[in-house]
């Protein structure tokens, strides 16, 4: 087994996040949605950049992740893909790109590889959406899976509340892991379920597994950029940990400006030409 640590690595792989899984080195993810920051992200040496259908919320001001489109994910993800030199890009298909129509979800799939040079697509659900991902992957495209909250399907839940508490849910939740494993998701992405259970599915696969409101004992983390840097402040839950305050300081920073121009002291002479 290869002894190297990913942060040496020239390009994240399949391969190199398996082989990270197998000696428990914790893979880092976050969400990026333009160029500029994924640039920062992955200089940072993040692991795993995804581009979220969350640019849904965060970019176009959307109560939901529902309203965002195939076309606007591939421009997200090509404007990504364009700032990334060493971090593996995974794409999420949209709402309404992938269920219920296992060719819809392939052409989905293969415009978003072709269009935008991503390197995988996520599709949120389990042994519903089965026919969908083994008609992706049979084209050579990989999928990473996600359970649990999944927020395309918010309508049905009703809410963002913790899910697989109960022990049927957990149940499938669990079964569903192992049909996704089975199909051949290189990995999978559990958000806001008991840390008991992320641990016993992580446990249970051999693919990674990474968590967004899943305790610590799962192969890696991500979470949303903007959450991190405390751009987007309205969003507290309790799995997020906040970095930095982004918004304080661009507030701040924009103000000076205001302040400046009103005062009639930008710009100054050594700024003029």
């Amino acid at each position: 087994m290869s002894t190297h640590n990913s942060s040496h690595i020239k390009r994240i792989t399949t391969h190199i996040l398996q082989e990270m899984k197998q000696r428990g080195e914790k893979i880092s993810m976050i969400t990026a949605y333009d160029f500029s920051m994924a640039g920062i992200v992955d200089t940072a040496g993040i692991d795993m950049i995804l581009v979220g259908d969350s640019a849904s919320n965060v970019m176009a001001g959307h109560e939901t992740t529902l309203p965002i489109t195939l076309d606007q994910m591939i421009y997200h993800a090509t404007s990504v893909v364009r700032g990334v030199n060493r971090a593996f890009v995974v794409v999420d298909i949209p709402f309404g790109s992938y269920q219920g129509n296992s060719s819809e979800a392939l052409r989905s799939a293969i415009r978003i590889m072709k269009e935008s040079g991503a390197h995988a697509v996520k599709v949120e659900g389990g042994a519903e959406i089965k026919e969908s991902v083994v008609r992706i992957l049979s084209a050579g495209v990989p999928v990473m899976g996600h359970l649990g909250l999944t927020p395309q399907s918010i309508y049905k839940f009703g809410t963002y509340t913790v899910r697989a508490k109960e022990k049927e849910e957990a149940k499938k939740l669990l079964e569903d892991a192992k049909v996704l494993e089975e199909c051949g998701c290189f990995s999978l992405v559990l958000e806001k379920i008991p840390a008991k259970l992320a641990k016993e599915v992580a446990a249970t696969v051999k693919i990674p597994v990474i968590g967004i409101g899943a305790g610590p004992h799962v192969d890696g983390q991500v979470l949303v950029l903007h959450d991190l840097l405390g751009i987007t402040q309205e969003f507290q839950p309790r799995f997020l940990r906040q970095y930095a305050d982004l918004r304080g300081t661009m507030l701040k920073a924009v103000g000076e400006y205001i302040k400046d121009i009103k005062a009639k002291d930008f710009p100054n002479e050594k700024e003029s030409y």
